[in-house]
């Protein structure tokens, strides 16, 4: 029940951040039209678009909430209900863009496996918000925060992909999965995006528990 309240906190912050709200829903709509001739390439943008926008947003309420944790902490909320609830709500945010990012998909390029072009969507959403919580705790300013994701995205981008460093990043998977959704190939780019994104969320929710337990840990006094 204590996750559902810091959820509820969460989905209360973004929607104070109107206008910022609206330029991270857009932007990825930018990174897909100005790719829109080339179906692959339009497809592989916009999701690299929509994972920076989720994690950036996700970034921005996780530094916005660090006065808040700590009373939250000591009412009685675990770190695990301060994260989950946060993470919650923001992958579910992050899942609802996706899906209405995979319907624009559907009507405007038709890819021959759609449910795949849906999955990589979803993916895609979902590890960018722990990202987005990692960062914000290794980097807890806005600024600092951004530009970290920001050039996680383009190293993403720019990484030639047969190199280990464009299998390390964080959004390789939507590359893998991409390879499936719009060449056609084997499962095996299948099994290995959704491996990959597996093991990325793992990282980034782990890593963001640790970070979050350590500097929300509650003092422990000894006995009178």
């Amino acid at each position: 029940m204590t996750a559902l309240v810091v959820a509820a906190l969460s989905a209360r912050e973004v929607g104070r951040r109107r206008v910022a709200l609206a330029l991270m829903v857009t932007l990825p709509l930018w990174f897909y039209l100005l790719r829109r001739d080339v179906e692959g390439q339009s497809i592989r943008m916009l999701a690299l678009g929509m994972g920076w926008a989720v994690s950036a947003l996700t970034l921005f309420v996780v530094i916005a909430s660090r006065g808040v944790d700590p009373r939250l902490r000591l009412t009685g909320a675990s770190t695990l209900d301060v994260i989950g609830g946060r993470l919650l709500a923001l992958t579910g945010g992050g899942v609802v863009l996706a899906l209405g990012y995979w319907a624009l998909i559907l009507a405007d390029q038709r890819p021959a496996r759609p449910w795949a072009a849906g999955l990589m969507m979803v993916l895609t959403a979902v590890i960018a918000a722990p990202l987005g919580s990692l960062v914000a705790a290794l980097l807890p300013r806005e600024l600092e925060g951004a530009l970290a994701l920001l050039s996680i995205c383009a190293a993403q981008m720019l990484a030639d992909p047969p190199t280990l460093a464009a299998h390390l990043m964080p959004f390789w998977s939507f590359r893998e999965l991409g390879t499936y959704v719009v060449d056609g190939a084997g499962p095996d780019y299948l099994w290995r995006g959704l491996l990959h994104a597996a093991v990325t969320w793992l990282i980034c929710t782990g890593g963001t528990y640790a970070l979050f337990a350590w500097r929300l840990r509650l003092p422990r006094y000894p006995e009178p």
